[in-house]
């Protein structure tokens, strides 16, 4: 079945693993993938941020893209906007603990946005230590606004992000408009290795950036099937084989009713 298939099935089905309004969404949407979003340069939780790496961000969770990002790479980030309003690193990680119900949560980061800095405060984030009983899953969340009209960069096109070994993957898609989703989204999707080369005892993260169209607000989750992508050589080993989410449920989550206040605030 195809990932545009898959998601619509997934946008209108309930799950075990999801709550009920993760799943209940955009009748008949078409997804369209994702491209990637970037490191956001600047060390707050050791693996959960790294995946959204935006330099004019501030942020960055170093574990989590540990080289993903060649050093020297030309690769450049999305230009931001100012979110609308501001959002606390304790409604991230509350919004993200809601998002597995049932799970055990351990080693909870943060970090909040600030619309009235115009030099930085463009990021909120929120990564937690995931235990859903098939194996510990870091998995994080961040939420920016990207100046419109979009342009290709960070979650937008996978032509914009840096080469890849084998195995590793990326697409982009686009959900179109509708009641639910007034003006559609791009969606972009990854999976990527920790390192080179990837065998079975190598870590992966997957990554899921949401990026509306009519405002540019922008949500991007991104999961390892182990307790992060370890720095300096130091790899942690897979946990899982598969991350708690699939791309479908994770797109399912960022537009439902769980984000949708945090989607809100961004833009």
């Amino acid at each position: 079945m195809p990932f545009e298939a898959d998601l619509a099935h997934a946008l209108d089905r309930t799950t075990d693993s999801l709550e009920p309004d993760l799943t209940a969404l955009a009748a008949g949407s078409v997804s369209r993938g994702r491209s990637r979003r970037r490191r956001r340069t600047a060390g707050l939780i050791a693996g959960v941020g790294a995946c959204a790496a935006i330099a004019a961000g501030g942020l960055a969770l170093p574990g989590l893209l540990s080289g993903a990002f060649p050093s020297g790479s030309d690769i450049e980030p999305a230009a931001m906007a100012m979110p609308r309003t501001a959002i606390t690193d304790t409604q991230m990680i509350k919004t993200l603990e809601s998002t597995f119900p049932g799970g055990r949560f351990s080693e909870e980061k943060g970090q909040s946005n600030n619309p009235s800095d115009p030099s930085g405060g463009y990021v909120a984030n929120g990564s937690l230590l995931l235990d859903d009983g098939h194996g510990a899953s870091l998995v994080g969340v961040s939420a920016v606004r990207l100046k419109l009209p979009l342009r290709d960069g960070d979650g937008l096109s996978c032509d914009r992000t840096p080469a890849r070994a084998a195995g590793d993957t990326c697409k982009v898609s686009e959900l179109p408009s509708s009641d639910t989703l007034p003006g559609g989204a791009v969606v972009m999707t990854e999976r990527i290795a920790a390192r080179q080369p990837a065998g079975p005892d190598v870590a992966r993260r997957w990554t899921v950036t949401v990026t509306l169209k009519s405002t540019g607000a922008q949500l991007q989750m991104v999961q390892w099937n182990s307790l992060g992508g370890g720095t300096n050589g130091d790899f942690p080993k897979p946990t899982r084989a598969e991350p708690p989410l699939s791309d479908q449920q994770a797109v399912a989550a960022l537009l439902g009713t769980t984000w949708a206040p945090i989607l809100g605030a961004v833009g």
